[in-house]
């Protein structure tokens, strides 16, 4: 069992790593502040900014929500969720995890921003966890969750990804997270309850 000092200062630790990464990708979406060496290109066609949006939609619409992963990714694409990087196969693995560990998943963009080759989308997705998948086990509670993608496109097709997303917030709606111990009553005495 984690000592709940630990667990807390962890807590606290993962709450503000998330915010910081959500609001990291929004600024380098807005701002045009590449990251990993990415290059945009600010004279993009309305055309195809229509078109790398429309793209990165698919993969919430058609692929995370229905289970159709036809999404045109480049040969060299590279992921990055936190401190790893991954690779197409790995992210269609869990992205097939997920869908796995919540049947009913649904992803809604909540917004789409695109600029030169970079496109953001901030998302909530709700589900049921009746499955199993990703190493999440069967709880049968009902999560919600938000998180934030950025796309680097390349030709109509995704090149690059980086996702920033709510882990701790589903961890402690799934139940597997240990509860911290109730706090003690003012001047540290615990209530005995007799008054």
């Amino acid at each position: 069992m984690i000592d709940p000092t630990q667990f807390r200062a962890w807590e606290h630790v993962m709450n503000h790593r998330n915010i910081l990464l959500s609001a990291l990708a929004t600024v380098v979406a807005l701002a045009s502040v590449l990251p990993c060496g990415a290059r945009a290109s600010d004279d993009a066609p309305a055309a195809v900014l229509e078109h790398n949006k429309s793209v990165a939609r698919q993969v919430y619409e058609e692929g995370l929500n229905q289970g159709r992963f036809d999404v045109p990714y480049t040969a060299d694409f590279v992921g990055h969720g936190g401190t790893r990087t991954f690779t197409h196969a790995e992210g269609m693995a869990e992205a097939k995890g997920w869908r796995a560990a919540f049947p009913d998943l649904n992803m809604q963009v909540d917004k789409l921003l695109a600029e030169g080759d970079l496109v953001a989308v901030r998302w909530t997705a709700r589900g049921t966890n009746t499955g199993s998948g990703n190493g999440i086990p069967v709880t049968g509670r009902a999560v919600e969750i938000t998180g934030t993608t950025l796309f680097r496109m390349a030709e109509g097709r995704i090149a690059e990804e980086w996702t920033c997303a709510n882990s701790l917030g589903l961890m402690r709606q799934l139940g597997m997270l240990p509860t911290s111990a109730a706090a003690p009553a003012a001047g540290g005495a615990a209530n005995s309850g007799s008054r």
